[in-house]
């Protein structure tokens, strides 16, 4: 099977076009090698199994050896020899041009190889990269753009999508790796996000750090995986994590998700602050989510029939998704994703913010027996914002498991997640 086009290769392109390197970085198995590829010149892996301790001791030695080769070039894993980076941002300087490198990270750097490395201000450009989205996978039919709705151009009434409830309980567990996307056998494909899984709590997560316990772990990843889409409180979830595994300090605990975090498996949506209430009324908690929804499928041993048996957590695992969607057509837009919650009831599941100063309001829901209700509050809140002299949103949009689009005579969009695109 030939490559399949990622939203992101056009951010990549027109960075290489103004930057000496592009930063591609998100969670192992998401495509970052192979889109990088697409670009590259030459390569140097970096985790090669076979290849990786000579690359060490060259490192060592005269580390500038390892970025020889026809530019760009790409250096994938850089983490694994943090001096890469200090050496790409020099040689940066020295050429004085762009499009020199593409590298690819799926760890973050800790507060120790921080302090070592250079901002890469003026020479460095990052893209994020998610699991696939429904549209890059296939799934979606994009006959709704994300772009239109914003330039006010787009007509949201009677497109549809063959997405059915039971299909999207399968899409929800199986996620958007790619391996998973291209596997033909749809019983193997769910196979991969445990996996992923199994690989994350026996290894990954022990990488940098010692006396990691993966049972631990997996009971951190359940307990998160429980409250994904939510803004409980860390006590809630520390006691969750202690009923699942027994007893385990905060401490422990917090040090186990920073990890999670410097992994690109949790990415939390932060709270929006449209100032029209006091701070003390506001709930400023991030928003509990995982960087795809099978991996919380997996951590929950839950299998698409069970999802559909259970709309409850599905509605929580569909919204994750719809996080992961958005971030993605966000992001190629110059966008980004927040969320809102206020002690009077009032909430948005989605604020996307893009650019030119525009935003839009977004509710989930994944039925349609709740789609006037989440119309409602995106009424609601775009009144309070008018009455408090804030910018009033470019729309307001539900985004659904349903299989039709329509506007409301309010002019919210009802957007189903099979029909949308960046």
């Amino acid at each position: 099977m030939g490559y399949i086009k990622r939203i992101i290769d056009k951010s990549i392109k027109e960075k290489l076009k103004v930057m000496g390197c592009v930063v591609v970085r998100g969670p192992k198995w998401c495509g970052k090698t192979t889109t990088a590829k697409q670009f590259a010149k030459s390569i140097i892996e970096l985790q090669d199994p076979v290849e990786g301790a000579k690359y060490k001791e060259i490192a060592e030695n005269n580390i500038n050896l390892l970025l020889e080769g026809e530019k760009p070039r790409l250096v994938d894993e850089w983490q694994l020899i943090p001096g890469v980076w200090n050496a790409i941002r020099y040689d940066i300087d020295k050429q004085n041009e762009r499009g020199l490198y593409l590298i690819t990270g799926s760890v973050k750097p800790n507060d120790k190889d921080k302090k070592d490395l250079h901002s890469g201000i003026g020479r460095m450009s990052f893209v994020t990269m998610y699991p696939m989205s429904l549209y890059e996978s296939g799934d979606s039919n994009g006959s709704i753009s994300l772009k239109e709705i914003l330039d006010g151009k787009a007509k949201v009434h009677g497109q549809t999508t063959d997405i059915t409830y039971e299909r999207l309980a399968y899409l929800t567990c199986r996620g958007g790796w790619p391996s998973s996307v291209t596997q033909k056998d749809e019983n193997l494909a769910l196979k991969i996000a445990k996996e992923y899984l199994d690989v994350l709590c026996e290894s990954d997560i022990e990488s940098d750090t010692e006396n990691i316990n993966p049972k631990l772990t997996r009971a951190i990843m359940r307990a998160y995986s429980r409250l994904t889409c939510t803004i409980e409180a860390g006590k809630t979830l520390y006691e969750d994590i202690r009923n699942i595994y027994g007893d385990v300090s905060d401490v422990t605990i917090i040090n186990y998700l920073n990890k999670l975090k410097r992994l690109y498996v949790i990415e939390d949506v932060e709270a929006w602050n449209p100032n029209i209430i006091s701070k003390t009324n506001m709930k400023t908690a991030p928003k509990k989510t995982l960087i795809d929804s099978s991996i919380a499928c997996a951590a929950l041993e839950c299998s698409p029939k069970e999802l559909t048996m259970d709309p409850m957590t599905f509605g929580l695992l569909f919204e994750n998704l719809v996080d992961r969607d958005l971030k993605v057509y966000a992001n190629s837009l110059g966008g980004y994703l927040r969320h809102y919650r206020d002690r009077y009831g009032l909430e948005c599941d989605q604020v996307i913010h893009f650019d030119n100063g525009e935003y839009g309001l977004v509710q989930t829901k994944l039925g349609t027996k709740k789609i006037k209700e989440g119309a409602e509050k995106l009424i609601e809140l775009r009144d309070k914002l008018r009455e408090n002299g804030k910018k009033e949103p470019k729309f307001l949009m539900v985004i659904t498991g349903s299989d039709m689009a329509y506007t409301t005579k309010d002019g919210v969009l009802i957007v189903p997640v099979g029909c949308l695109k960046d």
